[in-house]
């Protein structure tokens, strides 16, 4: 199993960084609208859709609405003003905070949802079209001025995920004992959290001294350990739908890692919360 998550990882991460920096804004847009139709097609499982014809009819519903908004932009290069890409952000900001509650009070929350198809189809809505509004905004951000501002954000983010996960679990594994969601995930600490925390500011830091973008340390460090914090919760989340579901993975798309949603799980709410706090909340960007 090691040996397959390490090939995959070293095929992977070079293919995501070429399409960070080498697709044009349009195509890197068809290429995560093709993540987030797979995303769709493993999220039917979650509402007890186990039927392939229902999977895959939920893909393409996906898929399409993906594409007419992509259709729908004036100009793909500049989409911080795009009217429907800042209610994605906000709907994103509102679900993961509504995500959080429901994680935290697992399984009681699941007496209202759990057995609810159109829910929690709904709650696929709210996790995949944000993630499809951060990526893209994050991309064309900075566009005209610098092809590459956008390109290098979206790596700091993963980058600070990648991270900050790997940290907590070295911390989770040699230090943890106290529980942070033992009816979601038990193998989650608080311990590991922290760990977690303490790579992510190292990450930040790092980026600050080396970046080549302008980049306010002080404001970065703050807004990275936010959304750190929630993109524990963006993998608990998806724990918790996978538990109430009875299933393991999400898929055995990727050899050795699972299905799509077990690889951006925490991006999933990591890119738009960080996406939602430089843009609607703060001017992060500078821009």
């Amino acid at each position: 199993m090691l040996k397959y998550r390490l090939i995959t990882a070293i095929v992977l991460i070079p293919l995501v960084i070429a399409a960070l920096f080498l697709l044009s804004p349009a195509a890197f847009g068809y290429v995560v609208i093709a993540v987030c139709a797979l995303g769709a097609w493993e999220w039917a499982q979650f509402a007890g859709w186990h039927c392939q014809a229902k999977r895959i009819g939920l893909a393409v519903v996906f898929a399409i609405v993906l594409l007419l908004m992509q259709l729908s932009f004036s100009d793909i290069t500049t989409l911080a003003n795009e009217p429907i890409i800042l209610y994605g952000l906000w709907a994103g900001l509102a679900w993961w905070v509504i995500a959080i509650l429901l994680v935290v009070t697992f399984p009681e929350s699941a007496k209202v949802w759990g057995k609810s198809v159109i829910i929690q189809v709904l709650f696929g809505v709210l996790t995949i079209i944000p993630f499809y509004c951060g990526m893209m905004v994050l991309r064309t951000i900075g566009y005209h001025s610098d092809t590459f501002f956008g390109a290098w954000w979206l790596l700091y983010v993963m980058l600070l995920v990648w991270g900050a996960d790997s940290g907590a679990y070295a911390f989770g594994r040699t230090l943890g004992r106290h529980k942070m969601a033992p009816k979601v995930s038990p193998g989650k600490t608080w311990e590991g959290l922290v760990g977690g925390l303490i790579t992510a500011g190292i990450i930040s830091w790092l980026f600050s001294l080396f970046s080549p973008i302008p980049v306010m340390p002080d404001y970065l460090l703050v807004t990275s350990i936010i959304v750190v914090v929630v993109s524990v919760f963006g993998d608990l989340t998806e724990s918790m739908f996978k538990r109430q579901s009875g299933i393991k993975d999400s898929s055995h798309l990727i050899p050795g890692h699972g299905g799509i949603l077990d690889r951006i799980d925490s991006l999933t709410a990591a890119i738009p919360v960080f996406a939602g706090l430089n843009l609607l909340i703060f001017n992060g960007f500078g821009l």
